[in-house]
């Protein structure tokens, strides 16, 4: 699967095409509001706790990504019914791996794979990237070059068991300290709430942009994150026919 290709971010009087969510902490965008994108998800972990995946979609959650592992031990504890319920509520779903800086990355892909169902109907897999200074058990900060080896392990083996390309959510601090410009061939879902990430990434090729975690989403009790795609509906369809066979 090939990256989305990078849309031009939709300036002042762009017309509103997408939903427009309430968030508890807004951003006063200058240009590239989130609301100029028609298609929006959402993604979870056991912090939102139970999930009324039927008034998500009823409120135009368009795709959702659910934390399924952390590590190598780790599953998420709502991961197998949020799992379920979304699919059930009919909203494209895939499961993400929270990389823990402290175990080969082998050793996590297995694990990854272990806990998370081969469905083909599925969203791509995701490796989640970014420091956890509050992690009570590893402090560990690798340097760039086996940052990115170990990411390429991940990648690869988890490609192989699921024959879809995974996606890369990173944030700005990680995206530039392991020089993740350089890391190509795969989609990229990036964090970032207080600009663009054309502007906040140096126009790097995204296909997901997380723009907020402080949203306000029907179904989902207390701050939620939120997410568009980039492109319209019809590229959306067609990316989803290519990756999920809907």
């Amino acid at each position: 699967m090939a990256p989305t290709p990078r849309a031009e971010a939709p300036g002042p009087a762009s017309r509103h095409v997408g939903p427009r969510f309430g968030d508890t902490d807004p951003h006063e965008w200058e240009r590239g509001a989130p609301w100029h994108y028609a298609v929006h998800g959402t993604d979870v972990a056991k912090y939102q706790q139970e999930i009324d995946w039927a008034a998500a979609r009823r409120g135009r959650i368009s795709f959702a990504f659910i934390k399924a592992t952390e590590g190598g031990d780790r599953v998420d504890d709502y991961f197998a019914r949020n799992w379920n319920a979304a699919r059930v509520a009919g909203i494209p779903r895939g499961a993400y791996h929270f990389y823990y800086f402290c175990r080969p990355a082998i050793e996590q892909a297995r694990w990854f794979i272990r806990n998370v169902p081969r469905d083909p109907a599925a969203l791509p897999p995701v490796l989640d990237m970014e420091w956890n200074p509050q992690s009570p058990t590893c402090k560990l900060r690798p340097p760039p070059e086996t940052v990115r080896s170990e990411m390429r392990v991940f990648l690869q083996a988890v490609e192989r068991h699921y024959g879809k390309r995974p996606i890369i959510y990173t944030s700005i601090d990680f995206f530039e300290d392991n020089q993740l410009s350089r890391f190509h061939g795969y989609p990229f879902w990036l964090r970032s709430v207080a600009g663009h990430p054309d502007d906040k990434y140096s126009n790097h090729p995204w296909t997901f942009w997380q723009y907020t975690g402080t949203g306000v989403v029907p179904g989902i009790t207390g701050k939620a994150d939120i997410n568009v795609f980039n492109g319209d509906a019809g590229t959306w369809k067609k990316w989803l026919a290519a990756n999920t066979g809907r």
